[in-house]
């Protein structure tokens, strides 16, 4: 199951960066046309995952007086860290503000904050269930792409070579092995806590979609508002279908 976990964690972090690496290397007009599709696709996968499979997973378990207060926890809490700028997401460089060296470092510790509690999402996803667990991987790489994008083009921005920013931003994506681990270990201890942790993420993950990639897809040049609302629909039939 540890293999599992953090294999599955891998596949959620380092495979969202490596896949934004490729899109990086097409140029900025490809990139440009293809990011805002990944995001719409990303909102409907972290819809889906947090509405159709970590919710009802964690119902099973608590009792729904329980588990929505853990998901509003889930959702203040990482208000509270994006407004820390320890976690944040940022889809294009031209659009944020962090374009300093000093102040693109920020994007790499948040960026490992953030990878960390995937990976134990992940973890606990897949303690719940394998099903489960790839579903969750598969939300966690696609809200990735478009976040690593951004997190690269800032630190090229602000003076980083090609290589020092993806080897960078390879370190902080390797923060979900550890968060995967340190959720194995405390399931085995405290099996009770995966429902709660579960209910959690689903606040996160709503948070995400809801509070930081939708607003996205309300800017100029993002595209139409049908063709969003197919690739979110297509996210959610994925999650769906798995």
């Amino acid at each position: 199951m540890y293999a599992v976990a953090v294999g599955l964690s891998i596949l959620g972090s380092l495979g969202g960066l490596l896949t934004a690496s490729i899109f990086l290397l097409l140029g900025d007009r490809v990139r440009v046309k293809l990011v805002p599709w990944l995001i719409s696709y990303a909102v409907g996968t972290l819809l889906g995952v947090a509405l159709l499979a970590l919710v009802p997973e964690a119902l099973t378990s608590l009792e729904a007086r329980r588990a929505m207060p853990t998901m509003i926890l889930g959702i203040l809490t990482f208000f509270l860290l994006e407004k820390l700028v320890l976690w944040r997401h940022c889809h294009d460089a031209h659009e944020c503000e962090v374009h300093t060296s000093s102040a693109a470092s920020l994007v790499i510790v948040g960026d490992a904050f953030h990878t960390f509690v995937d990976g134990a999402v992940i973890a606990a996803a897949v303690l719940t269930s394998v099903p489960l667990g790839l579903t969750t991987a598969l939300a966690v790489a696609a809200h990735e792409i478009p976040q690593e994008v951004g997190d690269v083009a800032i630190l090229l921005r602000a003076g980083y070579s090609r290589l020092r920013a993806f080897t960078l931003n390879v370190l902080a994506g390797a923060g979900g092995i550890l968060g995967a681990a340190a959720m194995v270990v405390a399931g085995r201890q405290l099996p009770q806590i995966l429902p709660y942790v579960l209910a959690f993420a689903a606040g996160n993950f709503l948070y995400v979609a809801m509070a930081d990639l939708i607003p996205d897809l309300h800017r100029g040049g993002v595209g139409g508002g049908v063709r969003q609302v197919l690739l979110i629909t297509a996210g959610v039939i994925t999650i769906a279908l798995l």
